[in-house]
């Protein structure tokens, strides 16, 4: 991220030059979709979660983590000029960036039917987002330059170092939070994303309307999470590990376990056949923004 507007100027033109950013949209972005997900989690305790004010709340969340992610996937390929080479090779490099398969997957729970759960990843990504950019940007554009600077509007050298901004506690306390709850909410979203997996695959079984092409894309959204994501990586082997142990009783009918035997290996096999890597080396994208 860029560094916030140079604390010696006065506090309205800062708030001014920071809301003029692109990052600013993001970070509005994130706060967008937190606000519309408590609000749509209210509805959701009142069991009113499909009333007009819930959807409107619910589809608002996936709007603006569409924005915010699209704004991530500008900057960091459109406005850099690295969308370069042959079409192919794009659409892999693409495909193996996490904010393009959030961004993805953002559109296509707007359009889809409202799955509940599909908004706790986001939300998560979100907590971390708002509190990493208030303690970077928004508390020292507020709080302006540590005593014995220069006061706001007086003249500097164009070469002269920026003021320091002021410590600030609250800036400390964030700074904590974020480090020490960060792998735990990632393990969060990994668990939250195998649940809703789990929830997909039921709705099969229920017949739900376009039931089948929804798993199937969010089938090629785990695969790829699950080909980046350590944390993704060992929430799949705690699950699995649980349900060898469930099975290994024996109560458990052998047509049982041998299913699921097979289906770890048609998993397995899945799993291969699709790596982008052997495509495309290195086609892997940052951590999702």
């Amino acid at each position: 991220m860029a560094p916030p507007p140079p604390s010696n100027l006065p506090l309205a033109e800062r708030l001014k030059a920071l809301a003029q950013t692109l990052q600013f949209a993001w970070f509005a972005g994130h706060v967008t979709l937190l606000l519309s997900v408590i609000r749509y989690g209210l509805s959701y305790i009142t069991f009113n979660y499909y009333s007009s004010s819930a959807q409107a709340a619910y589809r608002l969340a996936f709007v603006s983590a569409a924005v915010t992610y699209g704004i991530v996937v500008y900057k960091g390929h459109i406005a850099r000029g690295r969308l370069q080479g042959s079409v192919p090779n794009i659409v892999i490099k693409l495909a193996g960036d996490e904010n393009v398969q959030y961004l993805a997957m953002a559109l296509v729970w707007l359009y889809s039917r409202q799955i509940s759960l599909a908004v706790l990843p986001f939300s998560v990504y979100s907590v971390f987002h708002v509190a990493t950019y208030t303690r970077a940007h928004l508390i020292p554009t507020i709080q302006g330059p540590a005593p014995g600077t220069a006061a706001p509007g007086s003249p500097a050298s164009p070469s002269a170092p920026r003021p320091a901004p002021r410590q600030s506690p609250l800036a400390d306390s964030i700074g904590r939070f974020v480090k020490q709850y960060y792998d735990t909410s990632m393990h969060l979203v990994a668990q939250l994303e195998i649940s809703l997996l789990l929830r997909l695959a039921v709705g099969i079984l229920t017949f739900s309307k376009g039931s089948i092409l929804l798993l199937a894309i969010y089938l090629a959204f785990f695969r790829a999470r699950y080909s980046q994501s350590s944390f993704v990586q060992q929430a799949v082997r705690i699950f699995t590990a649980r349900v060898d142990s469930t099975l290994s009783h024996q109560s458990t009918p052998p047509a049982v376990r041998q299913a699921w035997e097979s289906f770890k290996g048609f998993v397995r096999q899945g799993y291969e056949a699709t790596d982008l890597n052997r495509l495309a080396p290195g086609a892997g994208g940052k951590k999702p923004q």
